[in-house]
């Protein structure tokens, strides 16, 4: 799988910069106290459950954050399928810094596992037609990088990163100026006056929303808590002229049933916000 283009090494090191901070203070005194500088011990990192996982890359990179000489022997690679028993990879390094990132490693591994085994039951689900699955901003503050990465790994779509590369007119914002056609104006005179190269996602809620953004020429039209019938008329309505997104209240369910409609993409909170975590391990293998 290619790495989105968000998974930098640099955004990975400030997260876990940030995570260690929070977590070690002003040392790990459980580990200082008992464990010597210098020792050497081995790891292994042991799946509970059935699941596709993920976080493999980043835990290599939290070990060698606090030993830069610690051994990775991986066996199971991002996104790849495993069973109860499994074992994901072993560590070989300073035992301080095993034992320092083991927290921060299971809980990102077991975060973004059952994420990426989440996405991947829903995306099987759209088999054989044109309509990708995608995520939302619904994530949890400070783990975004982690939770999108996981939905990638996972199969997944990513919907925009942020506020800031894209455009995706709401609800609130369509209220707040009155109409979708003022609103796409403002956005279309503010690129132009800042010389910004955005797609415009425009919210709608009945056909005649749907209408005034086909005349509004925006990119991408989202069909938000429309029933399956309405959807329908709105993608012929649309009839090819920009993308389409079909959001709101999407359960596994209905996969099938709203890519029939010919959508292009279907957004789901639920693959970030209702991802059950999965049991993850790491145990000492004694030298």
């Amino acid at each position: 799988m290619k790495k989105p283009s968000y998974i930098t090494h640099k955004a990975l090191q400030k997260f876990i910069q940030l995570a260690l901070e929070e977590d070690l203070q002003e040392g790990d005194h459980s580990t200082l106290s008992t464990i010597p500088k210098d020792l050497i011990q081995q790891a292994q990192c042991i799946i509970k459950e059935e699941c596709i996982v993920a976080g493999i890359a980043l835990a290599e990179q939290i070990f060698k954050t606090l030993d830069k000489n610690v051994s990775v022997e991986i066996y199971i690679k991002d996104g790849e399928s495993a069973k109860a028993g499994d074992i994901a990879f072993t560590v070989t390094g300073k035992a301080q810094a095993i034992l320092q990132a083991e927290r921060l490693m299971l809980n990102c591994m077991q975060r973004m596992s059952g994420i990426a085994t989440l996405t991947h039951d829903w995306d099987s689900r759209l088999v054989g037609t044109k309509t990708k699955l995608l995520d939302t901003r619904k994530t949890t503050p400070n783990f975004r990088i982690c939770e999108k990465w996981a939905v990638a790994i996972g199969g997944g779509t990513n919907h925009r990163y942020g506020l800031y590369d894209m455009i995706m007119l709401k609800d609130n914002h369509i209220d707040y100026n009155g109409s979708i056609t003022n609103a796409v104006k403002m956005c279309k005179e503010y690129l132009k006056k800042n010389k910004k190269k955005l797609k415009i996602e425009v919210e709608t809620r009945n056909l005649e929303e749907v209408q005034e953004a086909i005349d509004a020429k925006v990119d991408r039209i989202m069909l938000d808590n429309m029933t399956v019938a309405m959807m329908r008329k709105a993608v012929k309505l649309i009839d090819g002229r920009c993308e389409t997104e079909a959001s709101g209240g999407v359960t596994r369910a209905m996969l099938k049933e709203i890519a029939a409609t010919g959508v292009d993409y279907i957004s789901a909170g639920a693959l970030t916000h209702s991802a059950k975590n999965i049991d993850i391990s790491l145990k000492a293998v004694r030298q």
